[in-house]
């Protein structure tokens, strides 16, 4: 009797965590498999002459992305998502690299301070930053009491003000990832290395930031593909001037209805991600095999 029942159990503990693990791939095919497989066919349909769908075959959604006025946008997109992540970059890494050095009761505050923002509405802030950058804004008025300007600078509406908006709402991403890859970091190895005779900067190069760029990479993807669709930062804080891929999606779906064109060019983002995501795979899958090695 104890044999059956010793072999009973292990039985019954898998047929459990297999109808523990239906619900979770049931959810993935209804609520993210479909709508993908939609959206990739619905890319290579022909939208209706007034309205709707026609599922006829075709490549000129791809074909139409090419043309002046929609790949410039794609092009605009890419500079300004580029421009915000190596902004976003030079000052998370330091951020979440030294935050991780910290004392206990200093990274706790740090991240308090970091989460912060997160408890009120993106909108609501970027509101907030129209009262700043405005012409009779906080930031002329502080300029123009130093004696740094003489009259107030157009910095709302511009590149610049949608560059500062997309540093400030995606900048969390890239600190907590650099953070939790700084904190399982092993410091004895950079200790070693300096004992070893190597400068701090050397021991940093070598060590640290090796051993962090599977972080910092994951906070690039986290900043980059947000940043080429996040268009309310464009329309709030740029007065429309730069048109987003985000943007230019939401213009097709809803004034254009053009929905084969969008999903176009969802797909063409998809892909440019899924690319993102298999080079950090690559790059964390070497180091893992050189830690091994």
């Amino acid at each position: 009797m104890s044999r059956l029942t010793r072999a009973g159990k292990p039985r019954r503990r898998k047929s459990h965590s297999i109808w523990m693990i239906v619900p979770l791939y049931l959810f993935t095919l209804i609520f993210v498999a479909c709508p993908l497989i939609y959206m990739v066919a619905l890319s290579f349909a022909t939208p209706g002459e007034v309205h709707g769908v026609e599922w006829i075959f075709t490549l000129d959604n791809y074909e139409k992305i090419l043309e002046p006025v929609y790949f410039n946008t794609f092009v605009q997109s890419f500079k300004l998502a580029l421009t915000s992540t190596l902004l976003i970059g030079f000052i998370g890494y330091p951020f979440g690299y030294f935050m991780a050095k910290m004392q206990e009761g200093g990274r706790k505050k740090a991240m308090l301070l970091l989460m912060l923002p997160f408890w009120v509405n993106s909108l609501i802030r970027l509101y907030g930053w129209i009262i700043i950058l405005q012409k009779k804004g906080i930031l002329n008025f502080v300029l123009e009491k130093l004696g740094i300007i003489d009259k107030p600078l157009k910095l709302l509406y511009s590149y610049p003000a949608i560059v500062v908006g997309m540093v400030y709402v995606l900048l969390p991403f890239m600190v907590l990832s650099v953070y939790s890859s700084a904190e399982k970091l092993d410091w004895s190895l950079v200790e070693a290395a300096r004992d070893l005779g190597a400068t701090k900067a050397q021991a940093f190069w070598s060590v640290s930031f090796k051993l962090t760029l599977p972080g910092l990479l994951s906070g690039v993807i986290l900043t980059f593909i947000p940043s080429m669709g996040l268009f309310f930062i464009a329309d709030i804080l740029g007065g429309n001037k730069i048109v987003l891929v985000g943007s230019l999606i939401q213009e097709q779906m809803t004034r254009g209805n053009n929905w084969p064109f969008a999903a176009a060019l969802a797909v063409v983002l998809m892909v440019l991600t899924t690319i993102m995501i298999a080079f950090y795979r690559k790059v964390t899958n070497a180091r893992e095999l050189e830690g091994i090695g």
